[in-house]
């Protein structure tokens, strides 16, 4: 069974009855976890899920006179709840007829970490596709939530609540330079250009091992993103000096938060701009960084150690995201932003 279902499949297609066959065998009989069965089949592991899911049955058995409940995958009731949905899709004549630009979406999707919104937007800026050729933003996520692509809700970094703090934010207990009250308002506005956000983020949260340091500038979107040493004071000031020599001219305000490791940023921005801290356990007041810090973490994910990353593997990451293209921006990618604004 396995040396016949680890055959190459054309990649985009939807599974056949006759693989639905096979995961039944696979998943019913030899017990297989569903990411062997995805390797086996030759699709991704989400849409082995999805499709589980599908012609999931629940049954009922007697062992020992007790009624035990197990469920199983019936590969005839997920085909039919496949055509089922299908026909429900909004306007399915035009999926077939939107599959360049569907493909278009996922590779960059899988490649550069493209939201759909921002496909969308790149696709109609560039006049890559004719306005029948693709669909609409909503409409691309409506076939993301009818499971007709492989991308789920879960990899999409955007679709996330932004709640801000129910309460009031606290009143700073240690002051490391001056507070964002202070911070002038066309900072927060965005109109003027040079005025930056920082952060770190850590792997394994044991403080041992080296973290990623993440400058955004507000209006383009512009990230400068490094590896360093660890999250401490010394780290920070010594890259920081680094990026102050090729950026400090542009650079108006540094917005950091009240985390150790900037205990010296002052100091070290003395001849170059303020530096304001936000209040305390308020991470809105950076929203910016915490918003893109997130795109990071699809590279670098929570929990893992960053020891094995590399400074190529950080510039590699902050290249995609600076080249993705933004509605805030037009549709233009912070790159071309970024250097139009500096001239």
């Amino acid at each position: 069974m396995q040396e016949q279902l680890t055959m190459n499949r054309p990649k985009g297609h939807h599974l056949t009855l006759k693989e639905r066959g096979n995961i039944e065998v696979l998943f019913n009989h030899d017990g297989y976890s569903r990411r062997k069965i995805a390797d086996l089949i030759g699709v991704s592991a989400q849409t082995i899920n999805n499709e589980i899911k599908r012609g999931l049955v629940t049954n009922k058995q007697l062992v020992n006179g007790k009624e035990k409940l197990y469920e199983i995958y019936v590969p005839e009731l997920a085909e039919q709840r496949y055509h089922e949905k299908r026909k429900a899709c909004h306007r399915p004549c035009k999926f077939h007829q939107v599959l360049a630009f569907l493909v278009f979406f996922v590779e960059h999707f899988k490649t550069d970490s493209w939201a759909p919104d921002a496909a969308v937007g790149r696709a109609k800026a560039l006049g890559l596709f004719r306005s029948d050729e693709m669909v609409c933003t909503k409409t691309l996520y409506k076939y993301i939530d009818d499971q007709l692509l492989e991308v789920c809700n879960l990899d999409l970094a955007e679709k996330m609540s932004r709640r801000l703090p129910k309460h009031a934010p606290h009143k700073n207990s240690r002051q490391l330079g001056l507070s964002i009250e202070e911070r002038p308002a066309e900072v927060a506005t965005r109109e003027e250009f040079g005025h930056f956000e920082i952060d770190t983020i850590v792997g394994k949260r044991d403080g041992q091992e080296s973290v990623i340091m993440t400058l955004i500038e507000r209006q383009t979107r512009f990230q400068i993103i490094r590896l360093i040493d660890g999250r401490d004071a010394d780290s920070v000031a010594y890259i920081m000096k680094a990026i102050i020599a090729e950026y400090g001219d542009i650079i108006k305000s540094m917005t950091a938060d009240n985390g150790p490791e900037f205990a010296t940023l002052s100091q070290v921005m003395t001849s170059v701009a303020p530096v304001y801290f936000t209040h305390p356990y308020t991470s809105s007041e950076r929203g910016t960084n915490e918003v893109h810090n997130r795109m990071v973490r699809r590279d670098f994910p929570k929990g893992e150690s960053l020891d094995a990353v590399s400074p190529a593997d950080v510039a590699k990451t902050a290249d995609k995201l600076n080249n993705m293209p933004r509605r805030q921006l037009g549709y233009r990618s912070p790159a071309e932003c970024f250097a139009a604004a500096c001239g």
